[in-house]
């Protein structure tokens, strides 16, 4: 068995078709349909089922290719580890964020990170839990900032500080710069922009109008964290977003509100056990130290 073996079965497996797994690798189909069946004669058992319109493998092949996976991947993360520079004047990271810290973590962490160690190229992507579990699963990314609340035990989860909902409005609204927390009541007579339900966070509202006995007037609803700031500036609704989402640049001003403000604990992840590269090391201490401030009087 060589790696190219392993190669070009997950190939099928991920095409469901030795012509469109051959186009993907640069290789002709009959050199892709020998070198599989060299892999199966020497492991003596079918991997492939080549019977339907679309290949699928067999039970034992379900089984070989969860391992080969785990080969490549860490094949992957020691090629890294060979090319990984102490001193950090060059690297790699891959970076994911849930949308609503994206809002407001991403452009002072990237800003500190990279003014420290610009020769470290930066990977960032915007995207939910579900997605974020599943690229550290299969190592197509080295950090992540979302919620606690994990499902896959082979992922770390580790805290980093509590987040508070407010309610945002911009200078058009007749509430901007109130300081005096919002009641129940005048909550749920304000027109709201929301995020929508996909979104945790528009569960942490949800969960907590039901828990006071809110019914909010949602006259809109976005799946853009940006595009929700936008209509705020511009227009005299409001919204519920993390409190450090307000800055005076965007034009977005925060309210408490009255009845103990919505809260969820934001973690780093990563995948348990694997390499962690310079950068890796380097980029949770400037996440720790932006943590520490916030914890700071």
């Amino acid at each position: 068995m060589l790696l190219r073996h392993l190669k070009y079965l997950l190939a099928v497996a991920d095409h469901g078709n030795f012509s469109r797994a051959a186009q993907a690798l640069h290789v002709s189909q009959p050199t892709l349909s020998q070198q599989i069946r060299q892999l199966e004669e020497s492991l003596g058992a079918e991997l492939l089922d080549r019977s339907a319109r679309v290949v699928r493998p067999t039970d034992a092949g379900a089984a070989y290719i969860e391992y080969a996976r785990k080969v490549m991947r860490d094949l992957e993360a020691a090629n890294r580890a060979i090319h990984d520079v102490k001193d950090l004047s060059r690297g790699t990271l891959r970076l994911a964020m849930t949308p609503t810290f994206m809002a407001y973590l991403a452009g002072p962490l990237i800003r500190e990170f990279s003014s420290r160690h610009p020769g470290i190229r930066l990977s960032v992507f915007e995207l939910s839990l579900d997605e974020i579990e599943a690229r550290l699963a299969d190592d197509s990314l080295d950090l992540a900032i979302a919620f606690t609340g994990v499902r896959d035990p082979d992922i770390d989860c580790v805290p980093l500080f509590v987040e508070t909902l407010s309610v945002m409005v911009g200078q058009v609204h007749p509430l901007f710069g109130r300081e005096a927390a919002l009641t129940g009541e005048e909550l749920a007579s304000l027109p709201l922009v929301l995020l929508t339900r996909d979104f945790i966070t528009r569960t942490s509202i949800d969960d907590y109008c039901r828990e006071h006995g809110i019914a909010p007037t949602v006259n809109m609803q976005a799946n853009s964290v940006s595009a929700i700031l936008e209509i705020v500036r511009h227009m005299p609704v409001a919204t519920i977003l993390p409190q450090d989402t307000a800055t005076q640049a965007r034009g977005v001003f925060a309210i408490p509100l009255h009845s103990g403000a919505p809260q969820r604990s934001a973690a780093l992840l990563r995948r348990r056990n694997a390499w962690q590269s310079a950068a890796s090391v380097e980029f949770v201490r400037t996440l720790n130290r932006w943590c520490e401030g916030l914890k700071r009087p």
